[in-house]
Parts: structure tokens; sequence; C-alpha cells
């Protein structure tokens, strides 16, 4: 009787090593005799358009790492302030560091990527994935390169351009390429939560490749941000963050109470406020009241000497000033806005903490819109705005945000400075505080969380918050955010 056909495991190891290899070597060989397409080709167009968008999720003086970086084009595009860029064909490595002399490229085939361990703020591959022979290999080996801030942003080309590629290839318009992984945004998604990533955004980009007067850039701006258009979009983009947990262990807190015409309440901030983590610093912020609220928060701080208090008069106007100064002065890990009229209760800042210190969140808000509140506690033209706010912030920031006015905000101290270093490309347009933050948060990619809360009614004194006059003021700030984030 005949032997039924087996291979040794080592066989096995063995045939698929040299499958991988003559893979690599063809495509070494193909992109080794390859010219890329001229700049005013589509091929070129495209590229550009790449440029852009990568130009605006990744902020100038990062450190970059990027994979298949070809002729280093994109990286040096980015003006990092330190660039890596990693290729398998010499002589691309070699046009890089004669173009690009700044910047420092490797030659290495990502597969058996080994550069140790380098926390970069950004990893890019673009336009490789498609190419690569084991997208999950790959994925595995930047693990050790991500600390927990890090993003992986990704491009792929969408397979609806198959046939319009093939012929603009044999045209001359655009670069020439081997047969490709079918990858779909599903896909992409997939692996990446098998290899320890987790999709933070998967959106698309570039639905005219190529250069026509005034309509490409109409298309490029709005048409692929609209549903259904941008299913036709050429280019699939997804943005991820590793799952590692936060390093610091028990952080300490600082909770920034913004005060103004508070005095009532100062009291019972100060009994309920609870300690957090390595120690909880508890910053009054003053806001210029008409009441006694400056003098009750120094004899409330006199009298409760056990907790680490700091109190400061507000340098200007408007509760995101008030905010900002807070945090200026703030020493702990994280930072916390609790609203001093206690219409959110202080104890329910835990959970806030819990997120952050898990790892789940890098940026959490409050969300008053979940359980009933109590009478009188939000009017229903208020209530209403919020709900509209909350749509449209959840599509300009591609990630769900049911209550933009929450005064409850949580975040990492690290980045709020990152946000402050990056708050010219907003300005200073936001007098509550929130969309400062939640724009700067998402322009960072942070994962937003949100933890609903019950939300009470004001016990003492008036709303600071005209409804009309600021409320039109945030529909400008929309208007505003959807040309500086989403149509860009």
């Amino acid at each position: 009787m005949q032997e039924p056909f087996s291979l040794s495991e080592t066989r096995v190891e063995e045939i698929f090593i040299g499958e991988a290899s003559q893979y690599s070597q063809s495509r070494k060989s193909f992109w080794s005799a390859i010219r890329l397409a001229p700049p005013n080709s589509w091929g070129g167009y495209y590229r550009k358009k790449l440029q852009t968008v990568y130009s605006h999720l990744i902020p100038q003086g990062a450190r970059v790492l990027e994979l298949g970086c070809a002729e280093g084009n994109l990286l040096a595009a980015l003006r990092p302030a330190e660039g890596v860029g990693i290729d398998f064909c010499p002589e691309a490595i070699k046009k890089a560091r004669a173009a690009h002399p700044n910047l420092k490229f490797l030659l290495a085939d990502v597969h058996d990527l080994d550069i140790g361990h380098a926390d970069f703020d950004y990893i890019i591959l673009s336009d490789l994935v498609n190419d690569l022979w084991d997208v999950q290999t790959v994925l595995d080996r930047v693990q050790p390169l991500c600390a927990p801030h890090t993003r992986l942003i990704f491009n792929f080309y969408s397979h609806l351009w198959n046939i319009p590629l093939r012929i603009a290839q044999k045209l001359g318009i655009a670069t020439p390429n081997l047969p490709q992984n079918w990858l779909t945004q599903h896909d992409m998604a997939n692996l990446l939560e098998i290899s320890g990533f987790e999709p933070l955004r998967i959106w698309e980009e570039v639905i005219a490749p190529l250069p026509v007067p005034l309509l490409s850039n109409v298309a490029n701006r709005y048409f692929a941000k609209i549903p259904p258009l941008r299913y036709a979009a050429m280019a699939n983009f997804a943005l991820a963050r590793p799952f590692i947990k936060p390093r610091i262990a028990n952080p300490s807190v600082s909770v920034v109470v913004a005060a103004r015409n508070e005095s009532g309440h100062i009291e019972e901030l100060m009994a309920r406020i609870p300690e957090m983590g390595g120690g909880t610093e508890i910053i009054f912020v003053e806001g210029n009241s008409t009441d006694d609220t400056y003098e009750v928060i120094e004899r409330c701080m006199a009298a409760h000497s056990d907790r680490n208090c700091k109190l400061l008069k507000q340098p200007g106007k408007g509760k995101g000033d008030a905010v900002r100064a807070g945090f200026g002065i703030a020493k702990g890990d994280i930072l916390m806005i609790l609203d001093a009229d206690i219409t959110v209760p202080p104890e329910d800042l835990p959970r806030f903490y819990k997120l952050m210190v898990s790892g789940d969140a890098e940026f959490v808000n409050g969300v008053r819109l979940v359980y009933p509140m109590e009478d009188d506690a939000m009017r229903f033209a208020n209530l209403m705005g919020n709900k509209f706010f909350s749509w449209a912030f959840s599509w300009l920031l591609g990630q769900p945000i049911r209550d933009t006015l929450c005064g409850t905000k949580v975040l990492w101290r690290t980045d709020y400075q990152r946000i402050a270093d990056n708050r010219s490309y907003f300005g200073d347009f936001d007098p509550f505080g929130d969309f400062d933050l939640l724009f700067g948060a998402a322009r960072l990619n942070l994962k937003i969380m949100e933890v609903p809360i019950r939300y009470r009614a004001r016990r003492y004194g008036e709303t600071n918050i005209s409804r009309w006059r600021h409320g039109w003021l945030l529909l400008r700030m929309v208007v505003f955010a959807a040309r500086r984030i989403k149509f860009v």
C-alpha cells in the first residue's frame, strides 16, 4: 500500500521561505528597472495629492518612519524632525540619499525589518500593502517600533480603479505595476486588529487623479468626502494605533475648575472632588466674578489644607481662557476639566480616569444626552442644538462625538502640550475651550471615548452661556472646522 504524501514542518517552512524570497526578488528587480512617472503625469499628480493628505495628518517636526519609501519624496515633504525611510530597492535608496541628505535611508526588506526599539510618532506605508508578500508579518515587525502615541497610516488603491489604471499604464501616464494584493477596507481593518493595532479611521481620498484645472481640486477636496461619490475614490486610507498601555504607573491628576460667580458651589466642590491615582491637584481659576467667589475659594483652601489646591485669577475672558490658564500650571499626568456649577457630578471623574489609565482612551468626553435629565437642567432649544452639533462634529472629526459641549473633558498632559504646540493651525477661535480641545485631539488622531453622566440642574447662580449668540458662533465654528479638518 502506497504511503500518503507528507512533508515535514521544516520542509514546509523551507518552501514558504523560498516562495517569499522569489516573490521579493521579482519585485525588487521590477522596481529597480522602473522610473516613476513624471510630475505632470497621472502618477505624478497622484503622488502630490498624497503628499497633501499626509501633510494634514502629520504635523511638521514629528519623528516619522516610512516603509517602502522609494525615492523619499513623501517623507521629505512631511518635514520631520527625524525621518527614516526603508526600501528594498538599492537604486531607490541611492536616489533618496542624494536628494534628501538630511534624512536617513536604510536598504532592507520590510518583511525582515529589524532596527531595534525606536518610538516613532508616525509610521507610514504609502501604496505598499498591496505589494507585500505577507502584510501581517510586516505589521508584527512594526510593533516594537511603536509607543502608545504612535500612529500607523496606510494608503492603498481601490480595485475599482483596476481597468482605468491599466489603460493609464499602457498610455505611459501612470507608473507600471505587478499583480497586486486585493485588499478592501475591511481586510485592512481585520489585518490591523489581528496584528495588535486598533483602526481609528478608514476613509477615501483622490477621486480625480488627473490634473484638470479647477475640476480636480473641487472633486478631490469635496466630492471625495461626500457619500456616495466618495466610494469612487482611488485611494483608501487607514489610520491605526497600537494596543499598548500607557507607560505611566499610577498617574497623578490635575482637576481644573473654572469658577465665575460660583461662590455657592465651592465648599461642595472641595468636599466632593475625589482623590485619584498618584494624587489629585485641584486648580481653581477664578474668572473675575461679581460675587465673592475668589474669597470663598481662599477660605475653603485654608480650611482644607490637606488637599493639594491652587488658585489663580483668570488673565482673560471666557471658559477657554480659564482652562488654558489652569492647564498651564498643572502638574498632574492627566488633566481634567470640571464645571464649577456641579451639573456634572464630581464622583464621576474616576470613570474618566479608569479609561485613561487602561489605555482604552486617550481623550475622554462626557455625554449628558444618554440618561434622563433633571427638570430645567437643559432647555429644549439647547438640547436640539447639542444633538445637531454632535452629528456635525462626529462627521467632521471622523469619530463619534455625542455631546460636544459637555464641560468635562480629560486628556494626558503630554497630549495637551502637543495640542497647544499646534494651536496655530486652528487659531484662537473658541471661547468655550471645548472645541479647541476636540479639534486638537482629532488633528492628533487621539482615540476619543465618551462617558455617559447624569446631568444635574444648576442650584446656584445663572449660566454664563447665551444660547442664541453662542449658537451662532458654533455654526461659524462648524464651517471653520469643515475647512480645516474635513475639506482639506
